[in-house]
């Protein structure tokens, strides 16, 4: 049934087809994670993680907690979740060992935190996250992409850009340790900016039916969120991977281009999103100040949820 070990983890039923149209084995997951795992671990390493699973004849599903059964040596963070109301372990991926062993899990997609289980108050990255409308083409995003770059080149800000392995991309600016409310606030000053570029195009409209569509510029992914890590496979057609691309190629690719048979061969010896990371930044006190202004999302789409209902009862 296709069995063997690698760094002490018993590898199981890798011939086994991945997932419905993955056109791939459980062996061509763990051959692309062991590939990667020099580049993929270093996003990896020290924050929580959540995996997503895919079992055969089962629904995939976000796993969080570590399994009961999971081998000692995975280490691992308690965390409280104010939601669940309960403590939850999550696994901290360190090494190839413990790769290869969610890997044998069926884990295919990887999802850390945007903090170290060593440094809880400090968000080491802002993330906008640019989504197309229902149907739109990868081009819009693109574009939406260019205007979150101009907004940033404004504030005297670098970042750098990947796709997300579905159908939109993430911006990434790396930061010096700046509070987590800051980094909240200035990451929707930036979504409304990149909006005031070209509003016809990009949008920071939380509720699906107000986008008019438009690209979507999520400023939500900020704090405790998680965010798909570099490198990492995701359960889509052919299973596609979250690469980074350089500002200047991102007009030249699509999201297709980039899968876990196609990606070894790119990336050859190369790191291109820990080649390409600035330094890490201070935000702009204005950039801070304007976010403050701005209503969080949730909250405002759940004030406005509640409003419309209130309308269509009277």
């Amino acid at each position: 049934m296709g069995a063997e070990e690698r760094d002490g983890v018993d590898l199981t039923n890798l011939d086994q087809p991945l997932f419905d149209g993955a056109d791939a084995t459980k062996r061509d997951l763990v051959d692309y994670l062991d590939a990667v795992s020099g580049r993929i671990l270093p996003e990896l390493a020290g924050r929580p993680l959540t995996v997503l699973r895919v079992r055969p004849g089962q629904q995939p599903f976000m796993q969080k907690n570590v399994p009961k059964y999971a081998p000692s040596w995975i280490r691992t963070v308690s965390v409280w979740a104010q939601t669940s109301k309960r403590e939850v372990a999550y696994a901290l991926c360190d090494d190839r060992r413990t790769l290869l062993w969610f890997a044998n899990q069926r884990a295919v997609e990887y999802h850390p935190t945007l903090v170290t289980a060593e440094h809880w108050d400090w968000v080491t990255h802002l993330i906008l996250d640019l989504d197309p409308p229902e149907g739109g083409p990868f081009a819009d995003v693109v574009a939406a992409a260019h205007l979150v770059r101009r907004a940033l080149e404004n504030d005297g800000l670098a970042g750098i850009v990947k796709t997300s392995g579905a159908k939109g991309v993430h911006v990434f600016v790396p930061l010096a340790p700046q509070s987590h409310e800051d980094v909240a606030a200035a990451t929707r000053a930036l979504a409304a900016r990149a909006e005031r570029l070209d509003p016809g195009l990009a949008t920071t409209a939380y509720i699906k039916q107000d986008r008019g569509g438009k690209v979507f510029l999520d400023s939500t992914r900020s704090g405790g969120a998680t965010v798909v890590a570099a490198y990492s496979p995701r359960a889509r057609p052919g299973v596609t991977v979250s690469f980074p691309v350089a500002w200047d190629d991102l007009d030249s690719v699509t999201p297709a281009d980039f899968t876990i048979r196609t990606v070894p061969a790119l990336l050859g010896d190369s790191d291109p999103w820990a080649a390409r990371m600035p330094e890490p930044q201070t935000l702009p006190a204005d950039l801070v100040a304007e976010g403050h202004t701005i209503p969080v999302a949730r909250v405002q789409a759940m004030h406005e949820g509640k409003r419309r209902a209130r309308e269509r009862r009277g």
